[in-house]
C-alpha cells in the first residue's frame, strides 16, 4: 500500500463516527423525500389505488391542462398570491423591526424578558392558536367585540365569516405567532456588528436614527436578503394549518388557497392524479421564483445565495 492510500484509510477510519452520526439523518433524508419522488408518475395517469401507480392508465398532460382551464384553480392561485404578497408586505419587515427596537434597549433584564415572551407563540400548535383567535373574535364572548362594543357602541361582529376580515386575521395571527422566533435571526446578525462604529458615529454627531439607517442596516443587509429571497420562493405556498382552521366554506372567496383546495380535491374528492399535477406545478412556480430572487438580490444588492 503506497503513502497516499494509507493516509486515506487512516483519514476514513477517523470519519466513521462522523459519518455514523449522519448516517440516520441521511437515511431519513432519502427514504421520505427522494424514495417518495417517483410518485409524480400520479400527475399523468389515472391513478387508482387498486391499480397502483404502474397498473393506472396513462393520460399524458391530461390533469395539467384541466387545473389550468378550471376556474375554482385560478381563485385559490390569486387567493394564495395576495395573502403571500401581504405576508411580504406586513409580517416580513416586523420581525426586523422588532429587533431593531429590542436592541435599543438598555436594560438587559427587561430585554431577555421581551424576547422570551415573545418567543412563546411560536411553541403554540396552529390548532390553539386558532382557538384563541376563534375566541377573541367570538361576537358572543370575544374581548375584541367587548371592546368595540363599550368604545363605539357598534354590533356584534362575526369577523370569521366576513370575507373583508379574513385576510387580515390571517396574517396577524402569523406574525403574533411567529415573528418573535423570527427575529432571532436579526437579534443575531445585530450581536456580531462591531460597537466600534457606533461610538464612531455617536462620537462625529451621529444620532440613534442615523446610526440604524447607516450601520444596523447595512449589517443585517445579506440575513435580510437570505430571508427574502427564502420567502419570495414560497409566494404560491402558505401553511396549510393556519388557513384550514381559520376558513370556512363562507370565506372560500378570499381565503381559499392551493393548499386547502388540493386537501379537499385529494382527500375528500379522490382526485389523487390532480392534486399531484397541481403540486409539480405549483414546486416548479416557486423554484422559478427562488432562482429569479436570487438573481434578482444579486444584481441589486450585489449578494446572493449561491
Amino acid at each position: 500500500m503506497n503513502r497516499s492510500n494509507a493516509s486515506f484509510a487512516v483519514r476514513l477510519k477517523k470519519s466513521v463516527p462522523i459519518y455514523l452520526l449522519l448516517a440516520p439523518a441521511v437515511i431519513l433524508l432519502i427514504v421520505f423525500h427522494y424514495a417518495p419522488i417517483y410518485g409524480i408518475l400520479i400527475s399523468f395517469k389515472d391513478f387508482s389505488p387498486f391499480q397502483g401507480i404502474w397498473g393506472s392508465k396513462w393520460v399524458g398532460l391530461k390533469h395539467f391542462v384541466y387545473f389550468l382551464n378550471d376556474k375554482n384553480f385560478w381563485r385559490v392561485m390569486r387567493n394564495t398570491v395576495i395573502i403571500n404578497v401581504y405576508e411580504l408586505v406586513f409580517a416580513f419587515p416586523f420581525p426586523i423591526i422588532f429587533a431593531l427596537l429590542l436592541n435599543e434597549l438598555w436594560f438587559n433584564k427587561y430585554k431577555k424578558v421581551i424576547q422570551t415572551v415573545s418567543y412563546l407563540p411560536y411553541f403554540i400548535s396552529w390548532v390553539v392558536v386558532a382557538s384563541i383567535f376563534t375566541n377573541v373574535l367570538s361576537p358572543s364572548t370575544g374581548i375584541v367585540n367587548a371592546i368595540l362594543e363599550r368604545l363605539f357602541g357598534t354590533e356584534p361582529i362575526y369577523f370569521l365569516i366576513k370575507e373583508k376580515y379574513f385576510r387580515a386575521i390571517v396574517i396577524i395571527a402569523g406574525i403574533w405567532k411567529g415573528f418573535g422566533m423570527s427575529s432571532i435571526y436579526y437579534i443575531a446578525a445585530l450581536t456580531s456588528i462591531d460597537s466600534d462604529l457606533y461610538e464612531a458615529a455617536s462620537i462625529d454627531g451621529a444620532g440613534r436614527l442615523r446610526q440604524t439607517w447607516n450601520i444596523t442596516l447595512p449589517g443585517l443587509k445579506n440575513i435580510i436578503i437570505v430571508l427574502f429571497v427564502l420567502s419570495l420562493g414560497g409566494m404560491i405556498s402558505i401553511g396549510f394549518d393556519r388557513i384550514f382552521l381559520l376558513y370556512n366554506p363562507i370565506v372560500y372567496d378570499v381565503g381559499d388557497v392551493i393548499s386547502t383546495y388540493t386537501y379537499r380535491l385529494g382527500l375528500t374528492n379522490m382526485q389523487f392524479s390532480l392534486t399531484s399535477a397541481i403540486g409539480i406545478s405549483q414546486s416548479v412556480v416557486n423554484f422559478v421564483l427562488v432562482f429569479s430572487a436570487n438573481r434578482l438580490s444579486r444584481r441589486v444588492a450585489g449578494w446572493s445565495l449561491w
